[in-house]
C-alpha cells in the first residue's frame, strides 16, 4: 500500500478529474464511488475496483471492510485527510473512495423482445432523482433502465450514492434516441407516463411483457416524438390538489404497478 502525500500526484489528479468531469469518466471508462458502504457492495456485486483510496483513521476504524476492499483493488493508496478532502465530492468525508471501471451491460438488452419490463427515462437531469430512481428500479426487480443521451450521466458520484449499490447491479443501456430505439423493437409495449387525467390510470394496466414505462423530464415531461410513439398513456391517479409528482416519487409508484 503506497502512501501519497503530493496534490501534483497524477492518480489524485485523475480521481478529481473523474469525479467532476462527465466527459473524463466516459474517455477513461472509470468513475468513483465514494463511502464504505457503496464500495463494498461494489465489490460484491462482481465490480473491479481500478484504484483505491483510503485515509488512516478510515483503515483503523473499518479495518475488515477495508482488508476486503484491498484485496479486490488493483492498486491502493493511503493519503491525508487533506488530500481526501481534494477528490471528495461529500461534506463529511468518510476516508474510502474506489474508482472503478464502468460495468457494460449493454448485451442484456439483446433478449428485450422475448420479455422483460423496463423503465425509460427521457431527459430526466437531476442526478439525485436519477440515483433514487435506479435504486428503486433495482429493489422491485425492473429488468434493466433505458436512458435517453441527454440525461444526467448515471456513474456521475451523486447518482453513485443515491442508487444504493444500484448501479452495479442494474442492467442500463443509454440510447440517442428513445422513439428510434422503441421502432427497433416493436414488440415492446410502451406506457407514457403523464399528468393528465384523460390518460389511463395506472392502477387498471395490465403490463403484459415486453414492455417499458417511460418517464419524462423533471420539468416538461416527456417530450411530445416520445410520447407520440408509445403505445398508451398512464397517469397516476391524486386525489389533492398537486399538478404533478416528484420525478423518483412518480417511478417508484410506476415501478410497483409494473412488477406487482
Amino acid at each position: 500500500m503506497e502512501k501519497l502525500t503530493s496534490k501534483d500526484n497524477a492518480n489524485i489528479k485523475n480521481a478529481a478529474k473523474i469525479i467532476k468531469s462527465a466527459k473524463f469518466r466516459k474517455q477513461t471508462g472509470l468513475f468513483a464511488a465514494e463511502g464504505l458502504r457503496v464500495c463494498v457492495d461494489a465489490v460484491r456485486s462482481g465490480a473491479e475496483i481500478y484504484t483505491l483510496f483510503l485515509t488512516e483513521e478510515a483503515l483503523e476504524k473499518h479495518a475488515a471492510e477495508c482488508s476486503e476492499l484491498t484485496s479486490a483493488a488493483k492498486k491502493t493508496f493511503l493519503i491525508t485527510p487533506q488530500l481526501f478532502a481534494r477528490i471528495s465530492d461529500t461534506q463529511s468525508p468518510q476516508g474510502v473512495m474506489g474508482i472503478i471501471k464502468t460495468l457494460d451491460k449493454n448485451s442484456l438488452f439483446d433478449t428485450i423482445n422475448n420479455g422483460g419490463k423496463f423503465l425509460a427515462l427521457d431527459n430526466v437531469q437531476d442526478p439525485n432523482n436519477l440515483g433514487t430512481i435506479l435504486r428503486s428500479a433495482e429493489a422491485f426487480g425492473v429488468s434493466g433502465v433505458i436512458l435517453s443521451r441527454d440525461c444526467c450521466d448515471a456513474f456521475g458520484p451523486k447518482v453513485v450514492r443515491g442508487s444504493m449499490g444500484a448501479i452495479f447491479r442494474l442492467p442500463l443501456l443509454s440510447v440517442d434516441s428513445l422513439p428510434e430505439w422503441f421502432a427497433l423493437h416493436p414488440s415492446l409495449n410502451t406506457f407514457a407516463a403523464v399528468p393528465d387525467s384523460s390518460a389511463e390510470p395506472v392502477t387498471k394496466i395490465y403490463f403484459e411483457e415486453p414492455c417499458a414505462v417511460v418517464i419524462g423530464n423533471e420539468g416538461n415531461g416527456i417530450r411530445p416524438e416520445t410520447e407520440k410513439v408509445c403505445s398508451r398513456r398512464i397517469t397516476i391517479p391524486m386525489n389533492g390538489n398537486a399538478e404533478s409528482l416528484n420525478a423518483s416519487v412518480a417511478a417508484a409508484i410506476l415501478i410497483w404497478e409494473m412488477v406487482k
